[in-house]
């Protein structure tokens, strides 16, 4: 028998030929580059120190605005994958516990993104989010994550941009009427920022999307899903996204993919550790981080597979990012005396793949995340989570279902 595998270097070969046109992207790192009809305000790479110091006051004042007479409520949502239905279970089920709180500021990345404009709204769009999250029509994604079809993508690279399950998802559920609502709710100071990867100069760039959605009109709108797609876009699963830009006379292609390629969650700007003077703005904020994910894994045997070390190899390397950008976000809270609230899978809950889009396995997440969150066993803190995850034990074959809260005992 013809062994076809030796033919994959050439197939490899002539894929990695298969290019999309596209206009250069910005000459310089840190630019004024922004969608054309746009204002600047709409977007910040998060390595601009300078645009990052000039524009905190405006935001800080927004939120104090938004808040009113209580302190400012913060929810960071983690990337995932399918994971992203545990945190639409919790905020469900927080909503049903009457202990959600309204969220000035909702950060989200990847899988996160999709999730954040729902939680920034609040109780009244829960509906259309189950709808989504609880696997009815998220499940569409299932035929573009199976194993052959991302295969198939590395060889044979479709156009950027191009129509597919993600783009019909957000197409269909990111209404019209949903970004307006995001926009009338910016109004009031309230933020909602999604992280996408710039894959051109490789960094961080951050959406204001009440900024855009604040704009109306088709062309914001567009923008609005087009962000959304973008930061959702697994490299080889989906195709990356290109966005036009404009700097004065010249016109260029951005070309962005998933945000949590740089940056798994997020509360600020990375330049944010370096600027000073704010501390007394945030004093006493709540921060509330739902990881749609684990933090950590029990030792299990990796097969001798190149498809199946690949696949663990990003894994580890998505777990420990998160990790260290949770770490970033922790010194952040520390520093201006917030208060801080953690959730995510426990090491012994049977996950499964991020990439497991069928309804079964989201109504699992969905179903789990509520019910801690309605039983009040949602939060737990850094240091319960490094106990339960790093120190414990579990029996051989375990598949524990107690909840972040029961299953994250002190350090002491």
């Amino acid at each position: 028998m013809k062994r076809w595998w030796v033919l994959l270097p050439c197939i490899a070969a002539l894929g990695g030929c298969v290019l999309t046109p596209r206009r250069p992207p910005p000459p310089t790192l840190i630019n004024a580059a922004v969608p054309a009809g746009f204002p600047a305000d709409i977007r910040l790479l998060t390595v601009d120190r300078q645009r990052f110091v000039q524009e905190l006051p405006q935001w800080l004042e927004g939120l104090h605005r938004a808040a009113g007479s209580r302190k400012i409520n913060v929810l960071v949502l983690s990337g995932g994958g399918a994971g992203a239905a545990f945190g639409a279970g919790a905020l469900a089920g927080l909503a049903r516990a009457r202990a959600r709180p309204q969220f000035d500021l909702v950060t989200g990345v990847s899988a996160g993104a999709l999730l954040a404009p729902f939680a920034f709204l609040g109780p009244a769009w829960d509906p259309q989010m189950e709808k989504v999250f609880e696997g009815g029509d998220i499940e569409r994604l299932q035929h573009s994550t199976g194993r052959w079809s991302t295969i198939g993508r590395f060889l044979f690279p479709r156009s950027a941009g191009g129509n597919d399950s993600l783009v019909e998802l957000v197409d269909r559920n990111i209404t019209d009427a949903m970004i307006d609502a995001v926009g009338r709710e910016a109004a009031t100071g309230r933020m909602l920022v999604v992280a996408t990867t710039d894959l051109d100069d490789q960094e961080t760039m951050l959406w204001n999307m009440g900024a855009i959605a604040a704009q109306g009109g088709t062309a914001a709108h567009d923008l609005f899903r087009k962000v959304l797609v973008a930061s959702a876009s697994v490299p080889g699963v989906f195709p990356p996204v290109l966005i036009p830009v404009q700097e004065g006379k010249h016109a260029y292609d951005e070309m962005h993919v998933d945000g949590s390629v740089t940056t798994p969650l997020f509360i600020a700007p990375l330049i944010a550790q370096t600027v000073q003077g704010n501390e007394a703005e945030a004093e006493g904020a709540s921060v509330y981080v739902i990881v749609n994910g684990q933090l950590g894994m029990r030792p299990r045997q990796t097969p001798i597979n190149t498809v199946k070390i690949l696949e663990e190899s990003f894994s580890a390397q998505l777990t420990y990012k998160t990790r260290d950008a949770l770490g970033l976000v922790m010194a952040l809270s520390r520093r201006y005396h917030m208060v801080f609230h953690l959730t995510d899978m426990p090491v012994d809950y049977p996950a499964g793949s991020f990439l497991d889009f069928s309804r079964k396995h989201m109504q699992q997440l969905f179903d789990y995340g509520e019910t801690c969150a309605a039983e009040n066993l949602l939060w737990t803190s850094p240091g319960g989570t490094i106990r339960r995850d790093f120190y414990g034990r579990a029996d051989e074959g375990s598949t524990s279902t107690e909840c972040p809260a029961s299953a994250s005992p002190e350090l002491h």
